[in-house]
């Protein structure tokens, strides 16, 4: 079975650890891509290539201001990827939660003082 192109969709282009590092720099202001490329320290040509595939399924808009593009993330197009991955939160934050009590519970047995036998 042949593997789904990264421009496919959303899930896809995230799945590329270098475009979630873009989208991270991106969530709190609009930039231009030298920002993008001296804050992530990669190669021009390769932010420019990840933000063509972020720009392709929605996950970026771009605005341009004369010769210079300013890219930002798109809230609306990221919030199935959010919705779908909180599903998988709330099961691990479960799973620490247990792990957690299970460790207290040994804790508090391994501090109880032992009985000792009188002769």
């Amino acid at each position: 079975m042949s593997r789904a192109a990264t421009t496919s969709d959303s899930f896809n282009a995230v799945a590329e650890p270098r475009r979630r590092d873009i989208l991270d720099f991106l969530a709190p202001a609009e930039r231009p891509v030298g920002a993008i490329v001296v804050a992530l320290g990669l190669a021009q040509p390769s932010v420019s290539k990840h933000l063509r595939v972020l720009l392709d399924v929605g996950l970026v808009e771009v605005r341009r201001d004369g010769r210079q593009a300013f890219y930002r993330t798109n809230a609306e197009a990221i919030k199935p990827v959010h919705e779908w991955t909180s599903r998988f939160e709330r099961y691990w934050r479960r799973q620490l939660t247990r792990i957690k009590e299970r460790a207290e519970q040994s804790e508090r047995r391994d501090k109880k003082p032992t009985q000792r036998k009188q002769s």
